[in-house]
């Protein structure tokens, strides 16, 4: 209950927020965002990729926020760019597979949506990792966590799969 008095009497009171140790407002990281040329065709790709929806409140002719289905969480933003993509980002988005048959299944089903293979002359011997290019050509990874660094023969029983079979049938 806010005070008499108080400028904020009328607002609705807010639940109490998630603070560190600083006590100073903050920003927090959200979604990532991609810059694309074509919205259309790019969130059409990210939505078939990712099992997204476009979010209506969200939707403009330089923007769209995609969101997990079924509810509001955003997961990426899409941002009408005039750059072109970067040949070998620092920053890109990383998909992840349980095993390597998954990774495979995975590249063709994403293939078979517009993405496209990248052969890269730096990557390190048998990557964990396939490099893939979106319809407007940011890269991005589908990585075998079976063969990463941090992953091992078996996942560890407090990691759920990461793959719903039901949601990734292989392209025609």
């Amino acid at each position: 209950m806010t005070p008499r008095g108080s400028a904020h009497r009328g607002r609705r009171e807010q639940p109490p927020t998630r603070r560190t140790t600083v006590d100073f407002p903050h920003a927090e990281n959200r979604i990532p965002v991609l810059g694309v040329t074509d919205i259309g065709r790019a969130a059409a790709f990210w939505t078939a990729a990712l099992h997204l929806d476009v979010s209506p409140p969200w939707h403009s002719e330089t923007w769209r926020t995609l969101s997990h289905r079924g509810g509001m969480v955003p997961a990426l933003g899409l941002m009408r760019s005039a750059s072109l993509p970067e040949p070998r980002p620092r920053l890109h988005l990383d998909l992840f597979t349980d095993t390597a048959e998954e990774q495979r299944r995975e590249v063709r089903r994403l293939v078979g949506l517009g993405a496209r293979v990248v052969d890269g002359d730096l990557y390190p011997p048998e990557p964990d990792f396939v490099v893939l290019a979106d319809p407007e050509d940011n890269l991005f990874c589908v990585v075998d966590l079976s063969d990463a660094p941090s992953g091992g023969d078996e996942r560890p029983a407090d990691r759920p799969r990461l793959l719903d079979e039901s949601r990734t049938p292989d392209p025609p």
